[in-house]
């Protein structure tokens, strides 16, 4: 899971938040609200960033692989980007924020 915000560094937030604008095309919410990004390291402007999809087979892991690479090396000090695709802990619905849970009309 996602170490707390109080311990990430200006730089990883920026990566962050330039995550937020990458968006899963099947459910229409960003990959950072859907829970998928793991965690962000950022050392010497190289970016780590772990990762999971919603699904093993997910057709579309290349172009979010694609656009999250993109946003991270927007940020400014990041000059390269590994993605590390993990399955565990295995993604579920409870990762989801508040905000994608309503979204997308799952009630608690």
């Amino acid at each position: 899971m996602l170490r707390e915000a109080a311990t990430l560094s200006k730089t990883e937030t920026a990566v962050m938040t330039a995550l937020a604008d990458v968006i899963d095309p099947e459910l229409g919410i960003d990959m950072v609200n859907l829970g998928l990004i793991y965690n962000v390291t950022v050392v010497d402007g190289h970016c780590d960033i772990a990762m999971t999809l919603t699904t093993m087979g997910c057709p579309l892991g290349n172009m979010l692989d694609d656009a999250i690479t993109e946003a991270a090396l927007s940020v400014d000090g990041v000059t390269e980007c590994d993605i590390h695709l993990v399955w565990e802990p295995a993604w579920n619905m409870g990762m989801m924020t508040r905000y994608a849970k309503v979204a997308l009309g799952i009630h608690e």
